[in-house]
């Protein structure tokens, strides 16, 4: 197999890659450009922990060859927010204090992000549909479904 050129936005910046075509845009994002928002977890798709936003779209990037990326807009967890100013997304997950060992909130986040991007106050039903591939071994399901409708405007502020 040949390695070609390929040029990738990824969190709004423009890089060029040289991989083979084949090559998982998950492998481009954390052994070229050192994103670790995407994790490895399945290698088939089904798990969610490497899910990157395509042109918005919730998208898992174990399955999706580079060459199919190229001239689209990529963004993965690391282009939300800053630690300083995290994502209202991200911020919903902490406040909530949704995660264990954290392995697959990459995808929930990113997963979260797409579904209020096209629906921004969902019901439970609906963020429970949406995030029903992504799998959580630790079973913070309940905080994960508060962070969602917290990040969605629909739950108040947790009393001190």
């Amino acid at each position: 197999m040949t390695q070609a050129p390929i040029r990738l936005t990824v969190n709004g910046s423009i890089h060029d890659v040289t991989a083979e075509n084949q090559t998982p845009l998950l492998y481009v994002l954390r052994n070229d450009l050192g994103l670790n928002g995407p994790k490895y977890g399945c290698g088939l798709g089904e798990c969610g922990t490497c899910t990157v936003l395509i042109d918005g779209v919730a998208a898992r990037s174990c399955v999706i060859p580079i060459s199919g990326c190229a001239g689209r807009d990529i963004v993965t967890l690391e282009g939300l927010g800053t630690r300083d100013k995290p994502d209202v997304v991200q911020q919903a997950f902490i406040d909530e204090q949704a995660a264990q060992c954290g392995y697959c909130l990459n995808g929930m986040i990113m997963t979260t992000k797409a579904l209020l991007a096209i629906n921004p106050q969902p019901s439970e039903q609906e963020v429970l549909a949406a995030l029903r591939y992504n799998l959580c071994r630790c079973g913070t399901h309940v905080e994960i479904l508060r962070a969602v409708m917290r990040a969605s405007g629909q739950l108040a502020e947790a009393a001190d």
